[in-house]
């Protein structure tokens, strides 16, 4: 129960602010009150619901301080976590997984547009391409971390910005330039890379949450736009020169 909850929160069916009651989720699940009421306790431990008296629980709203906040730790982490395999170098069989992963995104984007039909798809090779750096790793800590970041809104594999296509088209160049970088075993260039890639997707989410195109409840304050625009208007460079748009 609780797994389906947090997939309903993090695809959105749930926005931030909503109330969740036990006996009207219940009733929507058709099942008892009892596991809606253990899932709702276990997701406000997770962070992802706050418990309001006298209302039940409501899906928790996230700063734009503190979605910064956990792009950084998240960049951070996958950074470090390329690093280090290219550090240490990775099985035949996981550069064979990270290869796999950027055909299937290649093929995805070869059309030159965007088809909501191949979102699904692009989630899953974006998700596989990544957890398949952090566990590679060897670092069980790093990867837990960066799962647990991963179960917040707008720091998933729920990709919000599929309407821009450079955008996508860049975020996945910049995988195959961290895959470059870890099978030449070039640790510097591989984190730093990872980091640009993640680091930068966080700007972009914020402008996105400070414009007129995101949904109400996921805006952010009218005075943050300024600011995220400024940040995100020429993306930093990457250690090869090129401009670096990542998406996670």
């Amino acid at each position: 129960m609780a797994d389906r909850l947090r997939a309903m929160i993090l695809e959105g069916d749930y926005m931030p602010g909503s109330h969740l009651q036990e006996v009207p989720v219940a009733e929507a699940m058709g099942v008892s009150r009892t596991p809606v009421r253990a899932a709702l306790a276990a997701l406000e431990r997770e962070g992802l619901l706050d418990y309001v008296p006298k209302r039940g629980f409501a899906v928790r709203v996230f700063s734009r301080e503190e979605i910064a906040d956990k792009y950084f730790v998240r960049s951070v982490l996958e950074g470090a976590a390329a690093g280090q395999c290219a550090r240490c170098g990775i099985s035949e069989a996981d550069l064979a997984t990270l290869d796999a992963a950027l055909a299937d995104g290649d093929r995805i984007l070869a059309g030159g547009r965007l088809d909501p039909d191949d979102l699904p798809a692009y989630r899953q090779m974006n998700n596989q391409f990544h957890r398949t750096i952090t566990t590679a790793s060897g670092s069980a800590g790093t990867a837990d971390l960066v799962r647990q970041i991963g179960q917040i809104p707008f720091l998933s594999d729920r990709i919000i910005l599929w309407h821009d296509y450079k955008l996508i088209d860049r975020s996945h160049d910049d995988h195959h330039r961290v895959r470059d970088a870890i099978a030449t075993r070039d640790p510097a260039r591989a984190e730093a890379l990872m980091r640009e890639h993640v680091s930068f997707m966080g700007q972009v989410v914020r402008r996105y949450l400070s414009s007129a195109a995101a949904p109400e409840p996921l805006r952010f304050a009218a005075e943050d736009a300024s600011d995220d625009t400024a940040a995100a208007g020429e993306a930093p460079a990457t250690s090869d020169g090129a401009a670096g748009e990542g998406n996670t």
